[in-house]
């Protein structure tokens, strides 16, 4: 299943689909689906309360978001999006309803194709890797399902992935911080910056 319009309206209708990104696999929701996001957090096992991270296709689609792209920040992105990168910026005032009581967001811009193509046609979507809250990620699709409470509505399989996460960088700071070292080094972020 790569079709990008079958798994795009599957996402929009409510459905939960396990896809392929640049590092993990993900588990993705449309963000507008509140039954959608609670069964992902289900299959998960993973606390509610814990917000899930952004992915969209273009820089233009953070700011659809509300989300506060600070110099470093648009530092950042210029130079590793699309990309391994996650960076957590603050909300402003326009932010669209489902990120009602957040006042921070995590977003991604993925160099997966097939992702870039489902977001274009879905707009932000809600993805986090594809693994049960506290366990590694797997490599490897059946190895996902094994861990998986339930199995999602739409299964992409590309074979063995790297286990390697984004790198998280906290840019709602007064200075950038990385928060998780994935892909992208510490170096990279620090160069990126100067």
């Amino acid at each position: 299943m790569t079709d990008p319009a079958l798994i795009a309206k599957t996402l929009r209708d409510g459905g939960v689909a396990l896809l392929p990104t640049d590092t993990v696999y993900g588990l993705a929701v449309h963000p507008e689906h509140d039954a959608a996001v609670d069964r992902l957090f289900a299959l998960k096992a993973r606390p509610r309360t814990r917000n899930l991270p952004i992915m969209v296709g273009s820089v233009d689609q953070i700011s659809l978001l509300g989300a506060l792209v600070t110099p470093q920040a648009a530092k950042l992105l210029a130079a590793f999006a699309p990309g391994p990168l996650t960076v957590a910026l603050g909300l402003g005032d326009r932010a669209p309803f489902w990120l009602d009581g957040r006042v921070e967001i995590g977003v991604r811009i993925p160099a997966e194709q097939l992702m870039l193509d489902v977001l274009a046609l879905t707009g932000p979507l809600l993805v986090t890797s594809a693994n049960a809250h506290g366990n590694d990620t797997p490599e490897t699709v059946p190895e996902i399902l094994e861990q998986l409470a339930g199995e999602p509505d739409i299964v992409v399989d590309d074979g063995k992935r790297p286990v390697v996460p984004s790198t998280l960088v906290n840019c709602n700071l007064p200075e950038p911080r990385i928060e998780r070292e994935g892909v992208l080094s510490a170096q990279q972020i620090e160069e990126a910056l100067l």
